[in-house]
């Protein structure tokens, strides 16, 4: 996400003002996510830390009104990133094309976007996204949710990072700072675009690939960064997790798999189909929901197979609700399971799709951002988004990155159910205890 500033004021470390009228960017990565942004500086905070005046919403906040930092119920935040991740998962679906990406990456970089935004930009924004609100309820949840997801009480290895890389002697609001700290626990630093942009650059790109393992990287290419940027904004997420009922290696083998075109590929199919082949299954409207669980049992991956029908179908009936429904029937019992080894990469301009799906303020010369900048004049000029995931039969690891430039036994059945995933079907990686939705995806080919 690139933000643009015109007719800026810089000031000089020796305090003299300079007029200058240039570009400012501000660009976000997600999963990891950059936003990138003209115009800001942390090195000259705005000592009265207040946003614009205005009743349509307040600037942010300050630490001196800390929010709850542990509410019993994350369900509203969770609820309103599930219902984007399927809106986003519907705007990128190609029925012959791969697909995998973060929502949750997206709504956090994008909700520290937010917390900048006023009026119809700050609306705009909320609708796509369904933020709350309320500003104190939204910080709390997402301090809560953040501090969940780094708990390290999951079994798995899950982290995810923010961070603001600022333009030096650019001026940006210490409330819109702090916020992000406090509420979104993200780091602060200063960067020189305007002598040494390749320089940030690097930094930057070392930060998302140091927080994803080293599975993002160069995320921002050469010569993205300019001495127009003014303030990056970075999210990344990573997970590895095993399998708690592994796959046996020795009996994977190379498959037929059916996409929805004409024809077959071959894929490699692990295979686990034995006593102790447990997990919690359903079948209804014609789908196959398979849940297949990490250790600790709190990560989960679940997969939606068509049955009988394309995922191009189940793509058009693919809600919230009806995923909801779908996890409440789920039932421990014995499955015998054909799942193909696969590794995705992928990376998306947003803009576009942002937009379309209702915030074309933010990308065009009429955007408010007024809580960074009480001087406004800046706007989103692209959102990329980059993820990977690799699945096999020990478990999954998956990264992902975006910038926006200013990712137990049962009964038995007497029929024993086959979830054969040899045709395309849409995956996702989840908090079970939240519900949270932290990657999603597509196979339409595991050979591509």
């Amino acid at each position: 996400m690139v933000i643009t500033c015109h007719h800026k004021v810089y000031r000089s470390p020796c305090g003299k003002v300079d007029s200058m009228n240039p570009k400012a960017v501000l660009a976000l990565i997600l999963v990891p996510t950059v936003i990138l942004a003209g115009g800001l500086s942390y090195a000259f905070l705005n000592p009265a830390g207040q946003g614009p005046s205005g009743s349509d919403r307040n600037g942010p906040g300050s630490p001196a009104s800390p929010a709850n930092e542990d509410p019993r119920d994350l369900s509203e935040l969770v609820n309103a990133s599930n219902r984007f991740a399927l809106e986003m998962y519907a705007e990128l679906a190609n029925p012959s094309e791969n697909l995998f990406f973060s929502p949750y990456s997206i709504f956090t970089a994008l909700g520290m976007t937010y917390e900048g935004a006023r009026n119809r930009t700050a609306d705009e924004i909320r609708a796509v996204f369904h933020f709350p609100a309320d500003d104190q309820t939204r910080w709390s949840l997402f301090k809560a949710l953040i501090g969940k997801l780094n708990a390290n009480d999951s079994g798995c290895d899950l982290s995810t990072g923010n961070a603001l890389w600022v333009q030096r002697d650019f001026e940006i609001l210490s409330s819109y700072v702090n916020t992000l700290q406090d509420s979104y626990r993200a780091e602060a630093v200063n960067v020189d675009y305007i002598k040494a942009a390749e320089a940030a650059r690097l930094r930057i790109n070392g930060w998302v690939e140091n927080q994803t393992r080293g599975k993002i990287k160069d995320l921002i290419p050469p010569g993205f960064l300019n001495p127009s940027t003014v303030l990056v904004l970075t999210n990344a997420i990573y997970f590895k997790g095993d399998w708690l009922l592994a796959f046996n290696q020795s009996l994977t083998k190379e498959m037929d798999f059916h996409p929805d075109a004409a024809g077959t590929v071959k894929a490699q199919m692990m295979v686990r189909k034995d006593e102790e082949s447990v997990y919690n299954y359903t079948e209804a409207d014609g789908v196959q929901i398979l849940k297949m669980p990490y250790t600790g049992d709190r990560l989960s991956m679940l997969v939606l197979l068509p049955k009988g029908g394309t995922v191009s179908a189940l793509e058009k009936k693919l809600t919230a609700d009806k995923l909801s429904g779908w996890r409440g029937t789920l039932k421990e019992q014995r499955v015998d399971v054909y799942f193909p080894k696969f590794k995705l990469e992928t990376k998306y301009f947003l803009k576009d799709n942002l937009s379309h799906m209702g915030m074309p303020s933010a990308f065009s010369s009429a955007a408010d951002f007024t809580n960074i900048t009480a001087d406004g004049g800046i706007f989103i000029s692209e959102v990329i988004h980059q993820a990977f995931v690799s699945v096999d039969e020990k478990g999954t690891e998956a990264a992902a990155a975006t910038a926006v430039i200013i990712g137990k036994g049962g009964p038995v059945e007497p029929a024993i159910p086959v979830f054969n995933a040899d045709h395309p079907f849409i995956f996702l990686i989840q908090d079970d205890e939240t519900q949270n939705i932290l990657f999603m995806g597509k196979v339409a080919d595991p050979t591509k």
